[in-house]
C-alpha cells in the first residue's frame, strides 16, 4: 500500500480543508458585523450633521468671517451657515461655472465682492441658462455700486467636477475652486481672497435679466441605515453557515463512532 493509499489521511485533508472554511467563516461573520456597527455609528454621525446644518440654514444671518479669522476658519463649522456681506461687485471678473440644477443645464455666476476692508469674497450670484452666458446679455440687471446681501457659505471645490477637471486656461471651470479662480482672475492683486465663497440667497427685488439665485440645494446622502442591514445579513449568512458546518460536522463524527 502507497502513502496517498493510507486509511484515513484522505479524512485528515477533509477536515483539514473544513477546518480552514470555518476558521474563514468566523472571520467574515466578524468582520461583517463590525462593518455593520460602523455603518451604524456612521448613521449617526449623518444625522447629527444633517440636523446641525439644518440649524445654520434656518438660523439668522451672522457677518461673514473676516480676514483675522481665515487663518483658523473651521470649516466644518461654518458650511451652510448663514452670513451677510457687503460691498461692491467686480463684474468684469466673474467666472462662469457649468451647472446642472432644477432649472437644467448652465452656469453659476460667480463674482469677486470687494468688501468695505478691501477683502474679497466669491459670491456665486445664481444660475444662468446657455442664452445667458455672455454677460452683455444681462448687464443691464447687474447691481451697481455698494450692496448687501445675505446667503450661505461654502467651501471651496478644488477637486473639480465628476470626471472632469477645471481648466483655467480655456477659461473652462467645472467646479467653484476659489483658489484656481482666484489665480486665474488676478484678484490677489487686488486684496487678500477668502477661502470660500457665498451662494447668494434668493433677493425678492431681482430682475428677469439677473443670474436666479436662491438655488442652493442641500442634500446628504444617507444610506447607511441600508448599508448597515446588508453587512448584518451577510454576517448572519456566513453564521449559519458556519453553524452548518458545525453540525454537519458533529454528524458526521457520531457517524464515525457507530461505525
Amino acid at each position: 500500500m502507497t502513502a496517498s493509499e493510507q486509511p484515513g489521511q484522505g479524512g485528515s485533508r477533509r477536515n483539514g480543508r473544513l477546518a480552514v472554511l470555518g476558521v474563514f467563516l468566523l472571520l467574515a461573520c466578524a468582520g461583517f458585523v463590525a462593518l455593520g456597527i460602523w455603518q451604524v455609528e456612521r448613521r449617526a454621525w449623518k444625522l447629527d450633521l444633517i440636523a446641525r446644518v439644518d440649524a445654520r440654514v434656518h438660523a439668522a444671518p451672522v457677518p461673514v468671517p473676516d480676514v483675522q479669522a481665515w487663518p483658523r476658519f473651521d470649516a466644518a463649522a461654518s458650511e451652510y451657515r448663514r452670513v451677510a456681506l457687503r460691498g461692491h461687485f467686480l463684474h468684469d471678473r466673474e467666472t462662469l461655472v457649468q451647472a446642472l440644477s432644477e432649472r437644467g443645464a448652465g452656469f453659476w455666476v460667480l463674482t469677486p465682492l470687494v468688501q468695505p476692508d478691501g477683502s474679497i469674497v466669491l459670491v456665486n450670484r445664481g444660475f444662468v441658462p446657455p442664452g445667458l452666458r455672455d454677460r452683455a446679455a444681462r448687464a443691464a440687471g447687474e447691481p451697481a455700486g455698494n450692496v448687501q446681501l445675505t446667503g450661505l457659505l461654502r467651501l471651496s471645490e478644488p477637486a473639480g467636477g465628476f470626471l472632469r477637471r477645471n481648466d483655467a486656461s480655456a477659461n473652462r471651470w467645472y467646479s467653484r475652486d476659489v483658489a484656481a479662480i482666484s489665480a486665474a482672475r488676478g484678484l490677489s492683486s487686488i486684496g487678500p481672497v477668502a477661502p470660500f465663497f457665498v451662494d447668494a440667497g434668493a433677493q425678492a427685488d431681482a430682475a428677469p435679466a439677473q443670474p436666479e439665485s436662491g438655488l442652493t440645494v442641500i442634500r446628504f446622502r444617507n444610506s447607511h441605515l441600508v448599508y448597515a442591514l446588508t453587512w448584518f445579513a451577510l454576517a448572519l449568512g456566513a453564521g449559519a453557515a458556519l453553524w452548518w458546518l458545525l453540525l454537519d460536522r458533529r454528524r458526521q463524527a457520531g457517524r464515525g463512532r457507530r461505525g
